[in-house]
């Protein structure tokens, strides 16, 4: 190897590599093409290193896919702007290989080189190149050029842009669907290059075509199209032409058409302005709502807040709250889901009253839903229903609901809500907390379901993070420990565990002064469990306390616990014990 002239080496590794069978190591040297075409220069490169990629394009996917990546990033390495068009040869010949993501990238790339090309080499090079892929033989090269135009066409002499404009429109009616797909995905990209004469004209019949295409498929990319051209036109050739296409694809045979109006409904509205919003599209809006379809529901529910925002209050009440009221209880779990997560934030657009009447039965209805999803975003909204009704208010009409779920019969119900109560604390404020749910996460600590005891340590802990460990001394600490002496060992083994969630929180001195104290006389339990888990917190409570606690309390009790006649407690005490040596040693 030492006999190869240096300058050659880097080369002779990659052409080695390339053709490895290893794709590892084929995808390795792809990724440092970069370094590769450093230490070659720049006219090497060009005259080297790009014409053998342009041959090398039978490779893995994987392989394909990094060199498109890396050829677009290539313009310094060939010498700069002036030379950037030796990269159209190989990347032209990825934009017609079978793999989607291939051809995607090669677009992306070839779009970021035209951008940074000088106007002379996009007319010489680069239309050129998009007009070979738009009458490629394989559907592939039609597919990718559709990605191009909009790079191209600026720079092109008024023939050229009508060459292009022409082709556009042939390639909207090509026999493939996946190439009119293309076009139409592509579509406000390339008419937003297009001069205003031309919109009304050109490009609003090849939009007219594609919405009435024969594939599905086609026409729902026709409906992003919808958005996109809205901004470009005048707002009464935007009420002339796109209004009747959206009203229309409101109402179309295919649900995944009728799912994309839905979805995008709200930037149709910004396009057209809200006039013919409130006239036309307010029907068309219910009859999705109303949709005999639950994906097509699904999508218009979770877009009725910002609808309403672009109505009236009159308006949202007369004709969108009564599908509203007709969601809340859809037979599908996931429509009421959809509608609980933004059904909230009507509350500030209605105002007081119409909240009152007209929503705060919608919420209570949800939030009694036996699908828990329901219930939480209901819940973890309620702070933009108090903005607007006032704390009392909402006590008094969802919090009784609150409580009733709390005290349900089925235990996956009441953890459900033990999860929500430190979300509700955070949102109504420690005042409100102590009248109304303080005393339900005390009882939650003596239920008779593990889980429930378990999730309701780990709440008191979290409650403890919100509102800070003063409040928590004076709110928790006490009835926590007073359940220490419980006569069932199960319920006093729900306190170690409080214990142990709440050491880290509350600080050395709260630790030290009241909950120590209650761990060490739970060491003197008649119970083997108690033992061997006041072990494991004592070990956990040793980097929060100073080392002089831990030599005159913890040490001892857990000395005396390594002699205690039971094996595990035993164990697990020696194991404590290990934990105070190694604390001694690095302090």
């Amino acid at each position: 190897m030492a006999m190869v002239d240096e300058p050659l080496y880097p080369i002779a590794v990659l052409i080695d590599e390339l053709k490895n069978e290893d794709i590892q190591l084929r995808l390795n040297s792809i990724r440092r093409l970069s370094t590769i075409a450093r230490a070659l220069g720049e006219e090497r490169t060009r005259k080297e290193l790009i014409p053998f990629l342009s041959e090398n394009n039978d490779d893995d996917d994987e392989v394909l896919l990094a060199m498109a990546d890396e050829l677009g990033v290539f313009i310094p390495y060939v010498g700069g702007v002036e030379h950037a068009t030796v990269l159209i040869p190989p990347l032209e010949t990825l934009c017609s290989v079978e793999e989607t993501c291939v051809r995607d990238k090669s677009v992306d790339s070839l779009c970021k080189i035209g951008s940074q090309m000088r106007e002379s080499d996009v007319v010489e090079s680069f239309i050129p190149m998009v007009k070979r892929l738009a009458a490629g033989e394989w559907f592939t090269a039609r597919v990718s050029s559709c990605g191009l135009f909009y790079i191209a066409y600026p720079c092109g002499s008024e023939n050229i842009k009508a060459e292009l404009r022409t082709i556009y429109s042939q390639l909207c009616q090509d026999d493939m669907p996946m190439v009119r797909r293309s076009a139409a995905s592509n579509l406000g990209k390339f008419a937003a290059t297009v001069e205003a004469v031309y919109l009304k004209a050109d490009i609003m019949s090849m939009f007219e075509d594609l919405t009435q295409d024969d594939q599905d498929s086609v026409r729902l990319l026709a409906v992003e199209g919808c958005a996109a051209l809205g901004k470009l036109l005048e707002p009464q050739d935007c009420i002339a032409h796109i209004l009747p296409v959206i009203v229309s694809f409101s109402q179309d045979k295919s649900w995944r058409v009728r799912y994309m109006v839905a979805n995008q409904l709200y930037e149709l509205c910004e396009a057209v302005g809200s006039e013919p919003t409130r006239s036309d599209l307010v029907p068309a809006y219910v009859r999705l709502l109303r949709d005999n379809e639950a994906e097509v529901r699904i999508a218009a529910a979770g877009k009725v807040t910002k609808f309403c925002r672009i109505l009236n209050p009159e308006l949202a009440v007369k004709h969108i709250l009564p599908c509203v009221k007709e969601l809340s209880s859809d037979s599908s779990q996931h429509v009421r889901s959809a509608l609980a997560s933004v059904i909230m934030g009507m509350a500030p657009i209605l105002g007081k009253d119409a909240t009152i009447e007209q929503l705060l039965p919608i919420f209570l209805s949800l939030l009694k839903d036996e699908f828990p999803d329901v219930r939480l975003n209901i819940i973890s909204k309620l702070d933009q229903v108090n903005q607007v009704i006032g704390i009392d208010l909402l006590s008094q009409s969802l919090l009784p609901a609150i409580v009733e779920l709390a005290e349900d019969r089925h235990w996956r119900v009441r953890l459900a809500i033990i999860e929500y109560i430190p979300l509700l604390a955070s949102q109504l404020g420690v005042g409100f907390f102590d009248d109304k749910l303080g005393a339900l996460c005390m009882q939650w600590l003596n239920d008779k379901v593990f889980s429930i005891r378990e999730a309701a340590a780990n709440n008191v802990k979290r409650l403890a993070e919100e509102f800070g460990p003063e409040w928590a001394m004076q709110h928790i600490i006490p009835q926590v420990l007073d359940m220490a002496t419980n006569p069932h060992y199960l319920y006093r083994m729900t306190i170690i565990q409080s214990i142990s969630l709440l050491g880290p929180v509350m600080g050395a001195e709260i630790t030290c002064a009241s909950l120590l104290p209650v761990l060490v006389n739970a060491s003197k339990d008649r119970v083997p469990n108690i033992k061997f888990n006041v072990a494991k917190v004592l070990q956990s409570l040793i980097p929060i306390v100073d080392q002089s606690v831990v030599e005159k309390t913890i040490r001892p009790c857990l000395v005396e616990l390594s002699e205690d006649p039971d094996v595990d407690v035993r164990f697990f005490a020696t194991q404590a014990l290990k934990s105070t040596d190694q604390a001694a040693m690095s302090s």
